[in-house]
């Protein structure tokens, strides 16, 4: 049987040939070429999503400002109608409590995502401060707290109109903080913003002093809220995801202690039947999607653009209900969010002049220059291409 195995791979040899050989192991070398390739990619995937900078490079790509946005549009229209429902025909009157039960969801989804290994990796310790995630935590209970305890109190025409003294806050603190300023174009189409809506929302203020009192105090924890999660993923690479995972203990913790002061007693004696159950746990679950919407949002975009987003949704609830539901809000509501898309549609346009304009700033220019290049047998003319950085 050996000698017989001998003269089978001797004829096979002869029959073959030299070029024969050659052609087999090319065959392998390819194929182990082609298995080595696929590993490295596999292991660049790998890193790319293991480390936090990879993680904000594919919820860039994969969620650019526009998907964020309409996300978020989506989502808070839903949840704000929602919360009115859980508050009004549920009876569910615990806005703090509900804001709790809101974050709980969250930080459940969050842990399933950690087990699963579907939570991004979050960014070394020593790259940010545990001050900033504590304070963006405490920050966020105040924000969403007060929120929704004002979407309680006030009606939700006041409560879009509190949002307004949100913008000049954050241009504000933003100055105040980081040295930032807006050109003038801005500023005048962030007043026709605020000018519209305020005209369009003016027939549907109902609100007491408590009420009153609750929107004042929200103003200003929600425009820090907003700033501080725009600015940690975008300057300290921060996704939304790892963001929450970190700050959302704490906001359980701020809300446990604000729930004594702001919500009424008897929650404990609360109807917990199928029908309010089921209610309050798709608020809670719109609360998730809109804590998440809203941070790639902020992340994709800045935290004035948010607020000029949160505006766009009460004028097109407006003009949407009276074109679709014919309903009738006078014409000097519908004039005036009219005016607003219209501020609206201007601001988008700066910004997004500036940042192409931002980004043709940093694209490499190519400039031929022509270079003799000489080889063994003499001399030939080549171009070779320059590369210079527009600064």
């Amino acid at each position: 049987m050996q000698i017989s195995s001998v003269g089978g791979m001797g004829l096979l040899d002869s029959l073959l040939g030299a070029e024969g050989r050659k052609s087999f192991k090319r065959k392998d070398s390819d194929a182990g070429e082609a298995g080595k390739a696929l590993e490295e990619l596999r292991g660049s995937l790998y890193n790319e999503l293991r480390t936090s900078e990879g993680a904000k490079r594919q919820q860039q790509r994969f969620c650019g400002p526009v998907v964020a946005m309409t996300f978020n549009f989506f989502v808070a229209v839903g949840i704000i109608l929602t919360n009115k429902l859980v508050m009004g025909r549920v009876g569910f009157n615990f806005p703090i409590f509900l804001t709790l039960l809101h974050y709980a969801v969250s930080w459940l989804l969050l842990a399933i995502f950690r087990t699963l290994s579907w939570l991004p990796v979050s960014p070394p310790a020593k790259t940010t401060p545990s001050s900033s995630i504590f304070l963006l935590g405490a920050i966020m209970a105040f924000a969403s707290g007060l929120a929704n305890t004002s979407l309680k109190y006030n009606s939700v025409g006041f409560y879009q109109m509190a949002k307004i003294a949100v913008t000049p806050t954050i241009v504000l603190a933003e100055f105040v903080l980081f040295r930032k300023t807006i050109s003038f174009k801005k500023v005048l189409a962030l007043g026709a913003v605020s000018a519209g809506v305020a005209v369009a929302r003016v027939t549907d203020l109902q609100f007491n002093a408590f009420g009153a009192c609750i929107a004042l105090a929200w103003i200003v924890p929600s425009a820090i809220n907003k700033i501080l999660w725009s600015s940690l993923q975008q300057q300290a690479n921060w996704t939304a995801l790892a963001l929450m995972w970190k700050t959302t203990p704490i906001t359980i913790f701020f809300l446990l202690a604000l729930m004594p002061w702001l919500d009424p007693p008897g929650v404990l004696l609360f109807k917990w039947d199928i029908n309010n159950s089921c209610a309050i746990l798709s608020s809670a679950l719109l609360g998730f999607l809109l804590q998440w919407s809203g941070a790639l949002a902020l992340g994709a975009t800045s935290a004035t653009s948010h607020v000029v987003l949160g505006q766009f949704k009460t004028c097109v609830i407006l003009v949407g209900g009276y074109i679709l539901l014919d309903s009738d809000p006078g014409l000097v509501s519908l004039s005036g969010a009219v005016f607003a898309l219209a501020g609206m549609s201007v601001y988008t346009s700066l910004n997004l002049k500036e940042s192409k304009d931002g980004s043709n700033k940093q694209i490499p220019v190519q400039t031929p220059v022509s270079k003799t290049k000489t080889s063994e047998n003499g001399s030939e003319d080549s171009t070779v291409i320059k590369t210079t950085n527009d600064v």
